[in-house]
């Protein structure tokens, strides 16, 4: 189904769709996470609260960015090179990839980042034609 939205959507639509998607996904695992640290941490009361809140916030915001900024490039590319394979998804998990760990300002983990995510989304799009 994906391949027959993908040249008729706007690739924008595709990106905040996407964004929204795995952005909730992102605020549930806040939402489950959050409660655990906070006890951790030795909050309780009002305090565990907003940094359950905040954790709901910090993570469904953080998956929303990295899946429309890796759904925008990767389809951006597709249309630019007309091409369906496993180059857009390395190309657009590098650009993720480096999305994700520019709040770092390591060079070394912006590098670390994009490498990793970018193998991963190339070995994910391969193993789709397969």
């Amino acid at each position: 189904m994906e391949d027959e939205l993908n040249g008729v959507v706007p690739c924008s639509s595709l990106a905040v769709e996407s964004s929204i998607r795995v952005g909730t996904a992102g605020a549930l695992w806040g939402l489950c996470l959050g409660p655990y640290n906070s006890r951790k941490n030795g909050l309780s009361g009002v305090s565990h609260a907003a940094f359950v809140a905040k954790s709901v916030g910090k993570y469904g915001f953080q998956c929303g960015l990295v899946a429309g900024t890796f759904t925008l490039t990767h389809c951006g590319i597709q249309r630019y090179r007309r091409r369906n394979d496993w180059l857009n998804g390395l190309i657009a998990g590098a650009v993720a990839g480096a999305a994700i760990a520019t709040k770092t300002r390591s060079w070394s983990q912006v590098v670390g980042m994009a490498a990793l995510v970018s193998a991963f989304s190339a070995a994910a799009e391969y193993s789709r034609s397969l």
